[in-house]
C-alpha cells in the first residue's frame, strides 16, 4: 500500500522567525498522528534553515523546498541548487507548480532538467501537473495531463523515477476555494496512472504516489482520500494555520489507519 503524503506548500508566506514559531507549534499538535503517513512542510528559501533548526528530532515533519534550479552551481543570480537544498536538510522538492508555469513561464524542458538534477542529488521530486478551467471545460483534461507527463518524463527509466511523486493540481482550483470533486480527482489520477503504465511500466504506475492539490481543506480531505487512487495532498492556504494543517494530518492518519 502506498504511504499517504501530506505536503504543505507555504508559497511566499512567513518570515524565518514566523516559520520557526509555526513549526514548533505544529509539531506539538502532531504527536498523535500515525507514522503510516508522511508530513512535509515547504517554506520559502529564506526560512529553510530556521525551520530545520526548529524541528526537534522527534518531530514528524520533514523539510521540502518549493523549487530549485537544474545546475549545481554557477552564475545564476537568484537561483538555488539541489546541493544547497540537500545541505539544508531538504528531502523533497516541488517542481513544475502551476504558479511557476503561469507566472514565470516554466516549460516542460526546464522542468525535466530540474527533475534530473533533483534525482541526481537524492531529492524526492513532487512533479505538479494540471489543466486550466478552459481546458477542462473543453474536455482536454486527459490530453493535457498526458502531454505534461510525456514531455517531462521522457527518457527516464523506471528505476530513476522510483522516488518521484506526482501532484495533480487543477489550475482552476488553486487558491480559488473551488476544489475538484472527489470523482474529478479520482478520474484524473486514473489517467495519470494509465500514462505512467504505458510510458514507464505498470509497476511504476502502481507504486507512484499521486497527490491532489487545489483548495484542500480540513473539510474535504476525508472525501478526497476515500479513494485508494489518491495518496495524499499538496496543500496551499490551509497549511498556513497550525490547527488547519494539524486537522488535515489527523484526518489523513485516521483514514489510512482504518484502511480507507
Amino acid at each position: 500500500m502506498r504511504r499517504i503524503l501530506i505536503v504543505g506548500n507555504w508559497k511566499m508566506n512567513k518570515t524565518a522567525s514566523e516559520a520557526a514559531t509555526f513549526v514548533r507549534a505544529l509539531s506539538e499538535r502532531l504527536h498523535s498522528v500515525s507514522t503510516q503517513i508522511e508530513l512535509v512542510v515547504a517554506p520559502p528559501f529564506t526560512a529553510l534553515q530556521a525551520v530545520r533548526t526548529a524541528l526537534e528530532p522527534s518531530s514528524p515533519l520533514q523539510l521540502g523546498a518549493q523549487n530549485m534550479f537544474w545546475e549545481d552551481q554557477g552564475a545564476y543570480t537568484g537561483e538555488v541548487s539541489a546541493p544547497m537544498l540537500v545541505d539544508l536538510g531538504c528531502r523533497y522538492v516541488i517542481l513544475g507548480h502551476s504558479e511557476r508555469r503561469t507566472l514565470f513561464g516554466e516549460q516542460s524542458d526546464g522542468i525535466q532538467k530540474k527533475l534530473r538534477a533533483a534525482l541526481r542529488h537524492g531529492l524526492r521530486p513532487i512533479l505538479c501537473i494540471g489543466e486550466s478551467l478552459q481546458q477542462r471545460e473543453s474536455g482536454m483534461t486527459d490530453d493535457v495531463l498526458t502531454q505534461q507527463l510525456n514531455e517531462t518524463l521522457s527518457g527516464f527509466t523506471a528505476e530513476a523515477l522510483s522516488g518521484i511523486t506526482v501532484a495533480y493540481e487543477p489550475i482552476w482550483a488553486i487558491g480559488t476555494g473551488k476544489s475538484a470533486t472527489a470523482e474529478q480527482a479520482v478520474a484524473a489520477h486514473h489517467t495519470i496512472r494509465r500514462v505512467l503504465a504505458s510510458t514507464i511500466s505498470p509497476e511504476q504506475a502502481d507504486s507512484t504516489r499521486i497527490l491532489y492539490g487545489g483548495s484542500v481543506t480540513p473539510h474535504n480531505i476525508e472525501s478526497l482520500l476515500a479513494s485508494n487512487q489518491v495518496d495524499g495532498a499538496l496543500i496551499g492556504g490551509a497549511c498556513l494555520q497550525v490547527e488547519s494543517f494539524a486537522t488535515i494530518a489527523r484526518v489523513a492518519s485516521i483514514a489510512r489507519s482504518i484502511g480507507v
